[in-house]
């Protein structure tokens, strides 16, 4: 069904492209933030479910 809608759309190539682009962009984005990030950001970030701030 997905294949017969993508075929009967005029320039369906560009969308399927365009779409692959941004999520390859988005997570190339995100792995390199994670890999930028301070380690003590990431520490402090993963003790923050444990600590009672009441």
């Amino acid at each position: 069904m997905f294949r017969q809608f993508i075929s009967s759309v005029d320039g369906s190539q560009i969308y399927l492209i365009t779409s692959l682009g941004i999520f390859l962009v988005f997570f190339i984005v995100v792995a390199v933030m994670l890999f930028l990030m301070k380690k003590d950001h990431i520490q402090q970030m993963s003790e923050m479910p444990l600590r009672d701030n009441k």
